[in-house]
């Protein structure tokens, strides 16, 4: 196996038997990402000469005997948390230039365990799109079928992943943006509970529902990076000072004490691709032969979800972005010397027509005479969707779904038609309007070779019984073994 095909995981116990250095590593990640990165467009900024210090540093700290299970593993990080020095620009002219003066909480635990930082992903602009075409810089294509999208907003972090471009990646959720790619490039990714990883240096599209995560090539890595970067921030206050367990020490024998919930409005949705359901059905059964007991759940107000969400997300949105007016930082149309113009002149260049577009939905529910009509309904609508899941958890440990109802579909397909891409996210949003975890799995493939991944949702910080669950299947079906071929 060559060196940057290893999973975290395998990575770091040749790092701490010395029988792998991480510069040798971390060079192995930078060769494979001349030769696949022109086909693939993951990374928008690569920081080589940052990486190989940290690597050389990461060495040293090996040689004393003081590595964890992220020393010297060569990661990358989607481009919107911010990272001291390195350019962030959450994939928009409009922060094409912006180098901010600190790092993201998740980025300041991830160098404190001796990772190494690669660079920045690409993603749909401002986090705002299921397919990563919606940058403002490039288009990211899914490494499985390079006229496939990999899947979106996290696309490029998944690709890269999934390509061997780093071993693993952060990435962003708000509505399954982790999940949905993760699932489309055939590699694992979790959103945690809603306060479990810190926010502080996120750039914020949602801030009610946004939350950090990893994807890796397997469960286990997944795990690993989450170990890292859970747990309270006071610099965060929507962070829950919750214990956090040790998740890649999460395993056991069997699932003969756990129960799973197959929603009934999941299995019958509009939709739903029949090979989708098929891979789906398929893993339900290996999870029932691994000893778990599966019953039937509803949570009928999952038709309300994807209203709910596409009116609460473009609010707060319109919020969060109002700061970007060429006046504090960022692009600035400079020919404008009237301060509204410039305002709007900078906003008009700056941003691209779906960010515009979630602007503009966001505020008119947000104005005068509709707030109550529409973000207030939402939000009643959210606490509905959180209750129909705390009634589901009444009667099992997770519910397991499709994660997105067809497999990565062709690149272009939805540009013109911006609901089909919207009611892509309908098994993934539901999952941050209650803040609760959800994890993609792989479980199979289409009969043109496109992944497909399964959704294991749980209790509000019960991240645990996701892992052991999807662990064991990942294990019982070896799908990531397979790989896209980009030779």
């Amino acid at each position: 196996m060559k060196l940057h095909e290893l999973t975290i995981e395998q990575a770091s116990d040749l790092l701490q038997k010395k029988e792998i250095s991480s510069v040798e590593l971390t060079r192995a990640v930078f060769e494979r990402i001349e030769a696949v990165d022109g086909k693939v467009g993951a990374f928008l900024t690569l920081d080589r000469e940052g990486a190989m210090e940290q690597a050389a540093a990461a060495d040293r700290r090996l040689a004393g005997g003081d590595g964890g299970p992220l020393t010297g593993i060569p990661l990358g990080i989607k481009d919107l948390m911010c990272t001291k020095g390195l350019r962030t620009t959450c994939a928009s002219k409009i922060l094409e230039n912006f180098i901010p003066p600190y790092d993201a909480t998740v980025v300041t635990r991830l160098k404190a365990a001796g990772a190494v930082i690669v660079g920045k992903l690409n993603m749909d602009e401002f986090a705002m799109g299921s397919t990563t075409e919606h940058s403002g810089f490039q288009v990211t294509r899914n490494p499985w079928n390079l006229d496939r999208i990999p899947g979106g907003s996290s696309g490029g972090s998944a690709a890269a992943v999934a390509a061997d471009m780093c071993l693993g990646a952060l990435g962003s959720d708000t509505g399954g943006s982790i999940r949905q790619p993760a699932s489309h490039c055939g590699v694992a990714g979790i959103k945690p509970t809603y306060g479990r990883v810190s926010r502080f240096g996120l750039v914020a599209f949602a801030s009610s529902l946004d939350q950090i995560g990893p994807l890796g090539k397997t469960v286990t890595d997944c795990a690993i990076m989450l170990d890292a970067i859970a747990g309270h921030d006071p610099k965060d206050s929507t962070s829950v000072p919750e214990p956090v367990p040790a998740f890649a020490d999460i395993d056991g024998d069997g699932l003969g004490e756990v129960t799973i919930g197959i929603p009934k409005e999941y299995t019958s949705a509009q939709g739903l691709d029949p090979q989708v359901g098929a891979a789906v059905e398929q893993a339900v059964k290996t999870i029932e032969s691994l000893g778990a007991r599966c019953i039937e759940v509803s949570l009928p107000h999952t038709d309300h979800a994807v209203a709910a969400y596409y009116v609460i997300a473009p609010s707060e949105a319109s919020s969060n972005l109002a700061r970007y007016d060429g006046v504090k930082y960022g692009f600035r149309d400079k020919a404008q010397t009237d301060l509204l113009q410039m305002y709007r002149s900078t906003r008009s260049q700056g941003f691209g027509p779906e960010v515009q577009r979630r602007i503009i939905l966001g505020t008119y529910a947000l104005s005068a005479g509709y707030y109550d009509a529409y973000y207030g309904k939402a939000s009643q609508v959210r606490t509905l969707i959180k209750n129909d899941f705390e009634t589901a958890f009444a009667s099992c440990d997770a519910v397991v779904s499709p994660v997105a109802p067809t497999p990565a579909y062709g690149i272009g397909e939805t540009l013109d038609d911006p609901l089909a891409m919207y009611l892509s996210d309908v098994f993934t949003l539901s999952a941050n309007l209650a803040g609760i975890p959800g994890i993609s799995v792989p479980c199979g493939f289409s009969d043109d070779g496109m992944p497909i991944g399964l959704q294991i949702m749980g209790r509000h910080f019960n991240e645990a019984a996701l892992f052991k669950i999807a662990r064991q299947l990942e294990s019982a079906l070896s799908i990531n073994t397979r790989k896209p071929n980009l030779e």
